[in-house]
């Protein structure tokens, strides 16, 4: 069976990806209600029963809300960091949950799929994105990054996919109807991506092997989905990467399904 990956959704009401390679069947993230969950994996033709682990980014409930009860009635084995279990463990509802805990920086396989965890900047307590490896094929995966570093990039080098936060255009925060204060953090090092710096970070990494990008966690009114694909299109173009795919996920719907 192929390496593949569908985005089930993806935005600030719920964050999760379905991967699959041979026998191994995950998820990162959970922040979706289990019953969606199983609705959107039963668009794609695919079943909770078979899920095995979920693989958490980071403390936010967006990616969150929907570990107690994948772990509780379907047995899903929970990976976390320190940081990551050390704040959701402080939440009542989740201290009686079983981690599986990793170090941040060092590889770890689910199956037949190496799952590498690096640092990324955000303000949650240790937030990391992945490199999920099988059958040779890498896929990245940044879904929440204020801002890209060096080591983002070294780890992002020779992925053949990538899910990367395109989460606002930068006028259109500006002109947004909300307070100053959260405008700050969303622009901020600790926040979230623009469409023109995620852009321009894809645009410094592809390789030839990089041949699909997902643009995820678009701002519902702090972006526009064909801005999106036109500001990171476009950018990819000017810098000789105008083969590259360029796909959208959604927040309501799941996304295309990718294959190495």
């Amino acid at each position: 069976m192929p390496f593949s990956f569908c985005v089930l959704a993806s935005g600030s009401s719920g964050n999760c990806i379905y991967v699959e390679s041979g026998e191994t069947r995950l998820l990162v993230d959970a922040g979706l209600s289990c019953r969606e969950t199983g609705r959107r994996l039963a668009a794609i033709g695919r079943s909770l029963d078979g899920i095995q682990a979920v693989c958490v980014t980071h403390d936010h409930s967006d990616h969150t809300s929907g570990l107690r009860t994948l772990h509780s009635r379907y047995g899903v084995r929970l990976y976390a960091n320190a940081g990551t279990c050390d704040v959701l463990g402080a939440d009542h509802a989740l201290k009686p949950l079983p981690w599986t805990v990793f170090t941040t920086g060092s590889a770890f396989d689910v199956g037949d799929i190496r799952v590498e965890p690096f640092s990324v900047p955000h303000d949650a307590a240790e937030p990391v994105g992945f490199i999920l490896e099988s059958g040779g094929a890498r896929v990245g995966i940044v879904t929440d990054i204020g801002m890209p570093t060096h080591l983002v990039r070294e780890r992002l080098r020779a992925c053949r996919a990538l899910i990367m936060e395109a989460n606002h255009d930068e006028r259109l925060l500006e002109q947004a109807d909300r307070p100053w204060a959260l405008k700050q953090r969303i622009a901020g090092r600790q926040g979230h991506l623009s469409n023109r710096a995620a852009a321009e970070m894809i645009a410094e990494i592809a390789g030839n092997g990089l041949t699909h990008v997902f643009l995820a966690h678009l701002s519902s009114d702090c972006n526009r989905p064909e801005l999106a694909l036109e500001t990171v299109r476009g950018i990819l173009r000017d810098r000789g990467h105008g083969a590259i795919e360029i796909k959208l996920t959604h927040p309501d719907r799941p996304g295309e399904m990718w294959s190495a």
